[in-house]
C-alpha cells in the first residue's frame, strides 16, 4: 500500500472535531502490525503504552458513591437518578449507552443503589454490575417492553421513604425520563443533580491526575511524531488520520482537527478541503483519553519560515497563555483566570472583550474533555486543589490565520501546573 493511499483508506477512523472530544472508554485497537509497511517512519517507531493505565477500582468507585451520598445529606437531595454517560461510568463502572429505553442507576443517600433496567437487557447489565463497585445485594428492577419502567423508579423511591424527596437528576438525562419519573412520582420535586455529580467529578484525585497526565503525554508523543511526518502538499485531513494512528500505535483512541491558514481563525475549524503549504499556520486540536480520562492539547505552527506577524501573535498569545497559568490558584476564582488572559491580548492590540479573543480561556475536564468547572468572566467559583482545566487562549484573524496554545493544567497547593511542556516556537512546537 502506497503511503497516500493509506492515509486515504476508508478502513480508518474518521476523527470528529477536536472541541468536545468524547472518547469511548470501551474502543479497543486494531492490530497496529497491519499498518506498519505504509507508515511514516516516526509513526511507525510508536509502541503502545496501554500497560501503564491503571484502570479505576472497585473501592475507587465504592468511594465515589459514598462522597455522592454525603454531598446529598448536606444539599438536602434524596436520590440521584443517571442513566448512560461518564457520570454513570464514574460511580458504576457501567458503560451503557442512550436509546428510548430506560437504563438507570438511582444512589439514595441511604441503603444500597438500584438498578432499573429492560428485562431483556438484564444479563449484559448484570455483567458490568459484577465487575463494578456495587454489591450483590444491589437491586435489579426489570421491565418488559410493554410496561412502565417510571413505575418500577417510583415504587422503588417510595419503598425507600423517598417518594416525596427532592430527586436529584443527573444533567445529561434525557427529558423523556425525567418526564416519565415526575409523572409516576408527583410529590416528589426533580431538582438539578449537578451539585452532587460535579461536586464529585470536579476536583481529582491523584489516580485521576495520574490518568490526565498520561492521557496527555500521549496526545503530545502522537502530535510530534506527526508533525515529522508532514510534507508540503498534504491534505489537512491526511494529516488528521496520521494523528489518529500514532494515537492507535501507542495504545489509545485519540485525534485532532487540523486547520489551515484562514481557517484557523476559526476557533473550532472547517469543512472546507485544505491543503498545507510553506509559511501557512497549521492548528491542531485535540485529545485521547487514557483509562477514560481526556486530554485536550491544540498546537499552532508553521512549515517553513513564519512572516513577522505571525511571529507577533504567537509571542502575545504564548505570554497570554503563561499569564492564565501563573494566575491559576487555589482560592481564585474562575473568571479572574480569563480576565488576566484577555487583558495580556488586549493590551497587545487584539481587543476589547471577545472581538479577536472570541472563546473563554478554558474549561474543566476529566472524563469528559469539557466538564466542570469553566474559566469564564461571570463564574466565581474559587478554584480548587485538584481542579483540571483546559488554558488555551486564542488570537483569531479573520481572512489571515488564528493562533491557539493550548495545554492541561491542574491546581495544586499553591498554583497550576502543566501536565505538558508549553510550546515556545511556531517553528519547532515540540522542542523541549
Amino acid at each position: 500500500m502506497k503511503r497516500r493511499d493509506f492515509l486515504g483508506s476508508s478502513s480508518l477512523l474518521a476523527v470528529g472535531a477536536a472541541a468536545g472530544f468524547s472518547p469511548d472508554p470501551a474502543w479497543t485497537p486494531f492490530p497496529v502490525e497491519t499498518q506498519q509497511p505504509a507508515l511514516p517512519p516516526s509513526i511507525a517507531a510508536l509502541t503502545s503504552q496501554r500497560e501503564r493505565i491503571r484502570p479505576i477500582t472497585k473501592d475507587e468507585r465504592r468511594g465515589r458513591i459514598e462522597q455522592a451520598k454525603t454531598l446529598m445529606a448536606k444539599s438536602g437531595i434524596g436520590a440521584l437518578f443517571l442513566t448512560g454517560g461518564s457520570s454513570l461510568i464514574y460511580f458504576s463502572g457501567i458503560e451503557w449507552g442512550l436509546s428510548e429505553r430506560l437504563l438507570a442507576l438511582v444512589i439514595p443517600v441511604r441503603g444500597t443503589p438500584f438498578i432499573v433496567c429492560p428485562a431483556f437487557e438484564r444479563d449484559r447489565a448484570m455483567e458490568q454490575v459484577a465487575q463494578g463497585p456495587l454489591d450483590a445485594n444491589t437491586e435489579i428492577l426489570t421491565w418488559e417492553e410493554h410496561e412502565n419502567p417510571w413505575a418500577l423508579c417510583a415504587k422503588a423511591l417510595r419503598a425507600r421513604g423517598l417518594g416525596t424527596a427532592r430527586i436529584g437528576i443527573e444533567e445529561t438525562v434525557r427529558w423523556v425520563f425525567s418526564d416519565g419519573l415526575a409523572r409516576e412520582l408527583p410529590q416528589a420535586r426533580l431538582v438539578s443533580g449537578t451539585p452532587i455529580s460535579a461536586g464529585c467529578r470536579m476536583v481529582k484525585d491523584a489516580h485521576e491526575l495520574e490518568l490526565m497526565i498520561l492521557a496527555n503525554e500521549l496526545t503530545l508523543t502522537a502530535y510530534e511524531a506527526a508533525w515529522k511526518a508532514i510534507t508540503p502538499g498534504m491534505t489537512a485531513g491526511e494529516l488528521s488520520r496520521l494523528i489518529a494512528v500514532a494515537h492507535e500505535r501507542l495504545g489509545v483512541r485519540g485525534g485532532a482537527s487540523v486547520q489551515t491558514g484562514e481557517f484557523a481563525a476559526l476557533p473550532h475549524g472547517s469543512i472546507q478541503p485544505q491543503v498545507i503549504r510553506e509559511g501557512t499556520i497549521i492548528l491542531i486540536d485535540g485529545g485521547c483519553s487514557a483509562g477514560g480520562y481526556a486530554s485536550d492539547i491544540s498546537r499552532t505552527f508553521v512549515i517553513g519560515t513564519p512572516t513577522d506577524k505571525m511571529q507577533r501573535v504567537f509571542d502575545l498569545e504564548f505570554k497570554a497563555q503563561q499569564a492564565a497559568l501563573a494566575a491559576a490558584k487555589p482560592g481564585v476564582p474562575a473568571e479572574q483566570v480569563d480576565a488576566v488572559a484577555r487583558k495580556v491580548i488586549e493590551a497587545g492590540g487584539y481587543g476589547p472583550g471577545y472581538r479577536f479573543f472570541t472563546h473563554r480561556v478554558g474549561h474543566g475536564m476529566g472524563m469528559d474533555g469539557h466538564e466542570w468547572p469553566y474559566l469564564v468572566k461571570g463564574n466565581t467559583v474559587p478554584l480548587e486543589k485538584g481542579n483540571v482545566f483546559s488554558d488555551e487562549p486564542g488570537i483569531y484573524l479573520p481572512g489571515e490565520f488564528g493562533v491557539r496554545l493550548e495545554d492541561d493544567m491542574y491546581i495544586t497547593d499553591d498554583g497550576a501546573k502543566f501536565m505538558t511542556p508549553a510550546s515556545r516556537s511556531l517553528t519547532e512546537p515540540f522542542a523541549r
